[in-house]
């Protein structure tokens, strides 16, 4: 814990500050300064599991229930400058009785010259009650510092020994960046065990580890990734877009010293099918770090509250796994509804703020990559400067573009040969996506094997073709729609000739 955090509470129990709410899993942290700042206060622990506890032993002095405590310690105040320490008592604050006791001690502690008493409730979970909301202060404990990480990586080193240069501490420190202290020193363990020194070759474990908190949580779901850059074909302003941020995040620390800006992220908007959802795994494969996708529906709850609080720890969480590139599939449908009336829409409005804020005022090394169809569907405040670095445009591909990936998907399926004619197909798919694409390949080698031929021909592709009808013919009215939302706005082609077919 930072010697900030400890200032803030002093500065609060010195203020008479009542309840303080401290949200943190690690209780030998929180004891440890308690310990510092109690001064000659009393300090009576209470463990809902344990019952009544020594502050300094731990041990259990007697069994009771949090009721029956808060019963024989309300007076305390009275006799001694006391602490009452409550741990992981979250899932009894909404109980009438203790509600009523707690609000008991809070009042004297304001109200009464000689009474105080300063109720600490240490818990991993953050569970206000409404009665006691202006009671509680609460304190979050703020994740380690990239000066502070470094500080325990070197404390490490020198502890066991091992010779870390400075360059290797700042290039781990930033991998280690979103993790609490504990998170940090159980890597730094688990690095020295798997192989008795510290160096970059740890970012990987470090990643592997962060992959636990995503699998804990439930909130994030954390995305494999093997398609490379080059798996996309065409799109070139847009890859040699992405090549110079991958610049920046492989030399994140130099970087960062030379004054260059963490980049924010990307909108990449277009026709469905044309290698949005391939470019954000590319994307994350380009920069190697761990790709997680945020499904809004998901963070949906159906308690008062429930959805911004999952929100707010889901964001947490993508900072926590940083650097890392967040995914945001289809984000207009994501957000839709907001800005109208009724319960959901009013919750997704929240949602969409929060979500806002956070993009607006973020500080960390999390890289959004946000995907949407119809951009008509997205609230204006989503696109202004500030939220992401460039918004790109992707067409249906133009000619080279289809060729490009014809080839690749041949290529996939070794099935790529210099006798097929691939550019008497390209003329014939003027319209088709690159799914589209993907699919007439497909099926053209499907029907070959089922035929017994042993080599694919131009005649299999072209036959192929003509059983399957593009995305721009049998969604015409759609595709015009989202043709005619994109001119309003100024956006970033993705291809460096614009598709005229």
């Amino acid at each position: 814990m930072t010697n900030r955090v400890k200032d803030l509470m002093m500065l609060y129990m010195d203020a008479l500050y009542p309840i303080i709410y401290v949200n943190h899993f690690d209780f030998k942290v929180v004891d440890e300064s308690i310990e510092k700042i109690k001064a000659h206060r009393k300090v009576i622990e209470y463990n809902n599991g344990l019952g009544i506890v020594d502050f300094k032993t731990k041990s259990t002095m007697r069994e009771c229930d949090l009721y029956n405590f808060l019963k024989l310690v309300k007076d305390e105040g009275y006799e001694h400058d006391s602490i009452i320490l409550l741990k992981d008592v979250h899932n009894q604050l909404d109980k009438p009785e203790i509600i009523s006791l707690l609000k008991y001690i809070a009042e004297r502690n304001l109200y009464n010259e000689n009474y105080n008493a300063t109720v600490f409730i240490v818990s991993s979970k953050l569970c206000i009650p409404d009665e006691l909301e202006d009671l509680i202060t609460v304190i979050d404990m703020p994740l380690p510092s990239v000066s502070e990480i470094k500080e325990i990586i070197t404390d490490f080193a020198e502890d066991l020994m091992i010779d870390v240069s400075d360059d290797v501490v700042d290039e781990i420190a930033l991998s280690f960046k979103g993790l609490n202290e504990f998170q940090v020193r159980q890597t730094l363990n688990l690095a020295y065990q798997d192989g008795g020194f510290l160096d970059t070759n740890d970012k990987a474990l470090i990643f592997t580890q962060k992959e636990q908190l995503i699998k804990k949580a439930g909130l994030l779901e954390m995305v494999p990734v093997k398609e490379q850059i080059d798996n996309i074909g065409g799109m070139e302003n847009l890859k040699e877009w992405l090549y110079k941020k991958e610049k920046i995040f492989s030399n994140l620390d130099k970087a960062i010293k030379f004054g260059v800006d963490v980049p924010k992220g990307i909108m990449i908007v277009g026709m469905p099918g044309c290698g949005k959802s391939l470019t954000a795994k590319a994307t994350a494969k380009l920069f190697e770090i761990p790709l997680v996708r945020l499904d809004v529906g998901r963070l949906l709850g159906k308690y008062v509250g429930e959805s911004e609080e999952n929100m707010r720890r889901a964001l947490k969480l993508s900072e926590a796994i940083s650097p890392c590139v967040l995914w945001i599939d289809e984000i207009e449908k994501a957000f839709a509804g907001v800005g109208n009336s009724g319960s959901g829409n009013d919750v997704t409005t929240r949602l969409f703020g929060q979500f806002l804020t956070w993009m607006q005022e973020k500080e960390n090394t999390v890289f959004i990559v946000a995907t949407a169809n119809d951009i008509s569907k997205i609230p204006a405040e989503f696109l202004r400067k500030g939220r992401f670095d460039e918004l790109f445009f992707v067409d249906f591909p133009n000619p080279d573009e289809r060729r490009k990936i014809l080839e690749i998907h041949l290529k996939k399926r070794h099935k790529w040969s210099k006798e097929l004619n691939i550019i008497s197909l390209v003329k014939l798919t003027a319209g088709y996506n690159g799914a589209d694409l993907e699919a007439v390949v497909k099926e053209a080698i499907e029907n070959c094997f089922v035929e017994g031929k042993k080599q694919l021909t131009t005649e299999d592709l072209k036959k192929a073709q003509k059983n399957l009808k593009s995305i721009s013919s049998t969604l015409k009215d759609r595709v015009e729609e989202i043709r005619n939302a994109v001119k309003k706005l100024d956006l970033k082609q993705a291809s460096k000739t614009v598709n005229s077919n």
